[in-house]
């Protein structure tokens, strides 16, 4: 009997730890996006834009978010399958149950991973920087882009293989300093955010010169070149005459 449930709660884990795997992969960004929305996550609520505001970036934390859970769970994984390939009587009863039931915490223990993953966003528009989190209560900074004053960011050696690190926004305000990690291509983002502040500073351009309009003794003058060149007879050229005196 132990046995049979042992088995059971074995078969089942597998197929929770193949599931929430498949979430890790989903949240990891394909070879041929650089910066942008990861596969499976959902884009920022244009709702919340404010009129005129556009969207630059929409990020969601990297895979590498999920380190502990991969470091963890890949020989917990073998574990369970040579608990389950086991011929040993008492392995697979006893230890099986008791793996079993660890990987089925650690499947839970990702699940809920992955939907903070999913509820965490790090937003670059043209006037803000907005970063959103939380499952059940919401939590979230602001920062205008003309309170930025400095943009750092951090990648060890490893930050740099898989594309992530650690981003460091000051601004002045209360907070100052706002710290932001498992950020996807900070360099590229940092980029970013300067971008838009250049945009947004940069003057408007100045309207074109108006020509000042030409005097009364100028058009006559005109008048009398046009009369020479056989352009306007000499009747024509005397009532226009006329009309701009009558205008001194």
């Amino acid at each position: 009997m132990v046995r049979s449930v042992g088995d059971r709660i074995v078969r089942r884990t597998l197929r929770e730890i193949k599931r929430n795997l498949a979430c890790v992969v989903r949240a990891a960004p394909r070879r041929e996006e650089r910066i942008g929305l990861p596969f499976g996550a959902m884009p920022y609520n244009p709702a919340l834009l404010q009129d005129g505001e556009t969207v630059a970036l929409d990020l969601r934390p990297h895979w590498w978010y999920f380190w502990r859970h991969i470091l963890t769970g890949v020989p917990l994984f073998f574990v369970l399958i040579v608990v389950l390939n086991a011929s040993a009587h008492w392995v697979r009863q006893w230890l099986g149950l008791l793996v079993g039931v660890l990987a089925l915490a650690w499947a839970v223990w990702l699940a809920a991973r992955y939907a903070k993953w999913r509820t965490t966003s790090f937003v670059v528009t043209s006037r803000r920087v907005i970063f959103r989190h939380g499952v059940v209560s919401k939590r979230g900074v602001e920062i205008p882009l003309e309170r930025v004053n400095n943009i750092n960011f951090h990648q060890s050696l490893l930050d740099r293989v898989i594309g992530a690190g650690d981003l460091d926004i000051e601004s002045a305000g209360r907070d100052g300093m706002s710290h932001f990690d498992f950020v996807r291509h900070p360099d590229g983002v940092q980029h970013e955010i300067y971008a838009q502040m250049e945009v947004r500073t940069m003057p408007a351009a100045a309207p074109a010169p108006v020509a000042p309009a030409a005097g009364i003794p100028e058009q006559i003058e005109q008048l009398a070149r046009l009369r020479d060149l056989g352009h306007i007879t000499e009747a024509e050229y005397q009532a226009k005459k006329s009309e701009l005196l009558d205008r001194l």
